[in-house]
């Protein structure tokens, strides 16, 4: 029997693990990454009480158009430029500050900027970068999630998979709130994430090839649940 076969295999999986990149980009989209992702929702707790969001198929939609056409599509783009513009200092400062002003709601805004910070003080004690720490002291330790991720993988990680990997972070965390309030099974919630595959990557490749100029959201609902979740009478998550 042909041992060819195998040793090929070995030898593209010794390749693939060698990745110095690849381990940093597992850890920093890791469930267990201390930046408070689970306690946010993005609006789907109030999507839920109204019944917007009441199985496995309306959860898809609704985190589909959060990545497609709303936030998920502004933070890959910001994101992308991010990642080009890590050697500017001025440009990054620029899109930290645009960042801010696109989240259409206060609670929104909160989730990006806590999340932003907890990623900068989390990375810059276990992954030191000299650039990644004179960013976060020109914020004074406050940034976008998107920004903070894009300047600590840039020079580490290429565009591509640093993006799909937030976006997928991004998308694992919106299901897994989803999955909690509906509530849905455990295995409803990673058919979900599959059937988001095609959506992540979609959205990568559109937002790389979008100038910010060009940036939008059309997502309406969404912010609509994000405001009124911030009277909601019973609430699990902050957003």
């Amino acid at each position: 029997m042909s041992t060819a076969p195998i040793a090929a295999t070995t030898t593209a999986v010794m390749t693939t693990s060698t990745d110095p990149w690849l381990y940093a980009l597992l850890a920093w989209t890791s469930p267990a990454y201390p930046i408070g992702a689970y306690t946010y929702s993005h609006g789907i707790e109030y999507a839920v009480e109204i019944g917007a969001v009441k199985n496995r198929e309306t959860l898809s939609d609704w985190v589909g158009r959060i990545v497609s056409k709303g936030a998920g599509f502004l933070d890959a783009v910001l994101f992308a430029e991010a990642w080009r513009a890590a050697d500017d200092p001025v440009r990054l400062d620029e899109l930290n500050e645009l960042a801010a002003a696109l989240r259409g709601t206060s609670e929104t805004a909160l989730e990006s900027s806590q999340q932003g910070a907890s990623f900068l003080m989390a990375t810059r004690a276990a992954w030191p970068d000299a650039a990644l720490d004179a960013f976060a002291e020109r914020q004074n330790g406050i940034a976008a999630l998107p920004i903070a991720f894009a300047v600590a993988a840039s020079g580490r990680v290429p565009l591509e998979p640093a993006l799909t990997a937030y976006l997928h972070g991004m998308v694992a965390n919106l299901v897994s709130a989803g999955v909690r309030l509906v509530p849905l099974g455990q295995t409803d919630g990673q058919r979900a994430l599959a059937a988001l595959a095609p959506i992540v990557a979609a959205t990568a490749a559109r937002a790389m090839a979008t100038p910010i100029e060009e940036a939008g959201s059309a997502a309406p609902m969404v912010d609509w649940t994000s405001m009124r979740h911030e009277s909601q009478y019973t609430r699990l998550f902050r957003s």
